[in-house]
C-alpha cells in the first residue's frame, strides 16, 4: 500500500514548488525520523563508550595546555613532565592569588554594585552575540569592565588614625550637604552668602562641583550622595552650550571626573558623557601646529588663547595636561584620534630647542616657537611635568618617551631652579630669561609628591637623592603654613630681602582651599610612613575647621597672616575633589587606591594604570 494512504497528509495546492523532483511533506517527515535516530545513535556512542568525555572535549573544545598537562597522569613517559608539573603548579598558585584578590574586592562591594556587575555581564553576553567589536546605541564600542583594586578601603586599625579619617569624611559631608542645599546644579557654592557661584572657566556648563566630587563620594563610601550625583549627571549634565570654556579646566575637572567615576563604579553614563565632552574638545587642536587653543567655543568649535599670554601663546600647563585623560578617551571610545592629538604635542616639543633644557611656559600655536622665556614649576608650568611622569606610570611603564622627557626636565629644573636658602630651606625658584626670582607658589608645592612618586623610576644612584629632595620640598611647604597666624599657607612665598617662606605682597597672602601641600604629604606618607606627614596633615585639618568652616560650607580666606581673616565666599570644586580626598587618603591604608594600580590626574581624579595587554583585546579595561 502506498505510504500516502497510511497517513492523512496530502500536498497542498499552494506549495511554492510543484516540481516532480521535490519531496512531499510525508516523505520529509520519514526522512527526519531516520536522521534523528542516526544522530541519537552517534551521540549515545560518544557519551557511553570508554573515554568518551575526552573524545567529546577533543571534538568540541580546545583544551588549554594547563588542562592537558593536568590530565597527564603518572603513567606519562614524557621526559619534560616534571617541568610541566612545575608550570602547572605555578599557574595554579597564580590563579589562586588572583582569585583571592578578586574575592577581597568583591567582599567590599555593596549589593547594588554586585547587581551592577551582573547587569554588565548580561550586557557583555548580549553584545558578544552580535559579534565582537560591535557598538552600542551611542556609537561606543563594547568595553569589558573590571573594577581595579582598592576602589574602596577599610577602617584603619589604629584608633587615632581611624578617628582622623572619620573627621575628614565629616568635613566632606558638610561641604557636600551645603552645596546640595544652597547651590545644587551650580558650578560652585558661595558658603557665606549661601548661593550658587560660577566662574567663566566653564562657560555655561553646569555642575562642576557635582562632577568633581563624584569619585570622592564613592571613595568615602557616601553612596546615597553618589547616586544622587549620578542621577543629576544623567538627567542634567549638558555640553550642548554656545559658550567659551577653558579646555584645560574642563578637561581636568569634567573629563577627568567622569572617567574616574566610570572606572570606580562601572556606570556607563559616565563613559558616555566623558567621550561626548572629549569629542567637543577636539576642535581646539585645529591649529597649524596641533598645539591646542586654551579657550574653545563648544558649539562653533572656534578657539583662541588668553589675550595676556605672551602674544596669544598657548600655556605649557594647559596643553601639557591633556595626556592622561585623552589616552583613556581613546581606550574607552575606540577612537585613536584622542591619543594621536596628545602624542603630536610631544613631537612639536621634541623638535624645539630648550633653553638650558627647560620648557618655557608659552608656545605660539601658529608658529610653533616659544614665547617669553619664563619657566616655573608652579602656575603655568606645573602639571606639564606631572603628566610626563604619570603618562609613563599610567602606561604600565612602557611610555619610554614620557619617562625620558620627565627625568631630563627634572635634571634641568634641579640644575637651574632649585636653590637652598640661608636658613636651610630647599625651594624651587622661577626663571625669567636666565634670571631667578626667589619665590615659590603654593601650586609649586605639588612637586614634593611628584618627585617622590618618580624616585623609584630614576637611575638607582639617584633614587635616594630624589627622595631626600622631595622631603626637603615638603618641609619647606610645611614651613610656609607654620609661619602664618592661621597655619594655612599663602598663595606664594619668598626667599629674599631677609625673609624665608613668607608672603611679602598682599596679593600673595590669600588661601583658596588649595590641595598641593596636602597632596605632597599624602605621597610622602605612602612612600616613607614617617608619622610627621600625618601630623602635618592633621594640623591642616584643624586650621581648615577653625578658619575656613562656616555654616554654609568652607570658604577661602583673604589673608592667612591675620588672626581673624575675612572669607572670600567661594567653596572651590577642587576642595572636594582634591584637598579632602588627599586628606582622607593620608589617613587611609596604602591599599586604598594603591599607587601601582591608580594614577591621579592633576585634579586628583584616579585613573587606572593601562596594563600591558597580553590578550590583544584593545577594548578591555583591566
Amino acid at each position: 500500500m502506498p505510504v500516502a494512504t497510511l497517513l492523512p497528509f496530502t500536498a497542498t495546492p499552494n506549495r511554492k514548488s510543484a516540481s516532480p523532483t521535490s519531496f512531499r511533506l510525508t516523505e520529509k517527515f520519514i526522512l527526519l525520523l531516520v536522521f534523528s535516530a542516526f544522530i541519537t545513535l552517534c551521540f549515545g556512542a560518544i557519551f557511553f563508550l570508554p573515554d568518551s568525555s575526552k573524545l567529546l572535549s577533543g571534538v568540541f573544545f580546545h583544551s588549554s595546555a594547563v588542562e592537558t598537562n593536568t590530565r597527564t597522569g603518572p603513567d606519562s613517559s614524557d621526559s619534560g613532565s616534571a617541568g610541566n608539573d612545575e608550570r602547572v603548579l605555578a599557574k595554579i598558585r597564580k590563579d589562586h592569588e588572583k582569585a583571592l584578590i578578586e574575592a577581597k574586592d568583591t567582599l567590599q562591594k555593596r549589593p547594588e554594585e554586585i547587581k551592577q556587575d551582573i547587569i554588565n555581564e548580561k550586557e557583555k553576553v548580549a553584545k558578544e552575540s552580535v559579534g565582537q567589536g560591535g557598538k552600542d546605541g551611542n556609537n561606543l564600542p563594547f568595553v569589558e569592565y573590571h573594577r581595579p583594586p582598592g576602589a574602596t578601603g577599610h577602617e584603619p586599625l589604629d584608633s587615632e588614625t581611624r578617628d582622623r579619617r572619620a573627621k575628614v569624611k565629616e568635613m566632606m559631608k558638610h561641604a557636600w550637604d551645603s552645596y546640595r542645599r544652597y547651590a545644587w546644579g551650580s558650578n560652585e557654592l558661595r558658603p557665606v552668602s549661601k548661593q550658587g557661584h560660577s566662574s567663566n572657566l566653564f562657560g555655561s556648563i553646569k555642575g562642576a562641583t557635582i562632577v568633581d566630587a563624584l569619585d570622592t563620594l564613592y571613595i568615602m563610601e557616601m553612596f546615597e550622595d553618589f547616586d544622587a550625583a549620578t542621577d543629576w549627571v544623567e538627567k542634567n549634565l549638558d555640553f550642548s552650550v554656545n559658550a567659551e570654556v577653558s579646555v584645560f579646566e574642563v578637561n581636568i575637572r569634567f573629563v577627568g571626573g567622569l572617567l574616574s567615576a566610570y572606572y570606580l563604579s562601572g556606570k556607563e553614563v559616565f563613559r558616555r558623557k566623558a567621550v561626548e565632552l572629549g569629542e567637543k574638545l577636539l576642535p581646539a587642536f585645529k591649529t597649524p601646529t596641533g598645539i591646542p587653543w586654551g579657550l574653545l567655543n563648544l558649539k562653533s568649535g572656534i578657539g583662541r588663547n588668553w589675550p595676556w599670554a605672551s602674544g596669544g601663546s598657548s600655556i605649557l600647563a594647559e596643553y601639557g595636561t591633556l595626556h592622561l585623560e585623552f589616552m583613556h578617551l581613546s581606550k574607552l571610545s575606540g577612537n585613536p584620534e584622542f591619543a594621536q592629538k596628545v602624542m603630536n604635542i610631544r613631537k612639536v616639543l621634541n623638535r624645539l630647542d630648550k633653553p638650558q633644557g627647560l620648557y618655557p611656559n608659552y608656545l605660539n600655536p601658529n608658529s610653533g616657537q616659544w614665547g617669553q622665556h619664563h619657566v616655573t614649576v608652579g602656575g603655568l608650568g606645573d602639571s606639564f611635568y606631572e603628566y610626563l611622569l604619570k603618562a609613563w606610570l599610567m602606561s604600565d611603564r612602557t611610555d619610554e618617551e614620557g619617562k625620558k622627557m620627565y627625568y631630563d626636565a627634572l635634571q634641568a629644573i634641579e640644575t637651574n631652579l632649585i636653590r637652598k636658602s640661608s636658613g636651610g630651606f630647599t625651594y624651587i625658584a622661577e626663571w625669567k630669561g636666565g634670571l631667578l626670582e626667589h619665590k615659590m607658589g603654593h601650586l609649586t608645592c605639588f612637586a614634593g609628591g611628584m618627585i617622590a612618586l618618580g624616585a623609584d623610576g630614576a637611575p638607582s644612584d639617584k633614587t635616594g637623592h630624589q627622595m631626600e629632595l622631595a622631603a626637603e620640598i615638603a618641609r619647606t611647604c610645611h614651613e610656609s603654613y607654620a609661619r602664618t597666624a592661621t597655619k594655612l599657607g599663602p598663595e606664594g612665598f619668598r626667599f629674599d630681602g631677609g625673609v624665608e617662606a613668607i608672603a611679602t605682597r598682599q596679593n600673595e597672602k590669600y588661601f583658596i582651599l588649595r590641595p598641593e601641600v596636602i597632596e605632597t604629604y599624602m605621597y610622602m606618607w605612602r612612600f616613607t610612613h614617617d608619622p610627621k606627614y600625618r601630623e602635618w596633615g592633621w594640623e591642616a585639618v584643624q586650621a581648615l575647621e577653625q578658619y575656613c568652616k562656616v555654616e554654609g560650607g568652607y570658604s577661602g580666606v583673604r589673608d592667612v597672616y591675620a588672626s581673624s581673616p575675612s572669607h572670600d565666599d567661594v567653596q572651590q570644586s577642587f576642595y572636594l575633589a582634591e584637598t579632602l580626598k588627599y586628606l582622607y587618603l593620608l589617613f587611609s591604608d596604602d591599599d586604598h587606591l594603591p599607587l601601582d594600580h591608580w594614577v591621579f590626574n592633576t585634579e586628583a581624579h584616579p585613573l587606572p594604570v593601562i596594563k600591558k595587554d597580553k590578550t590583544d583585546r584593545p577594548n578591555e579595561v583591566e
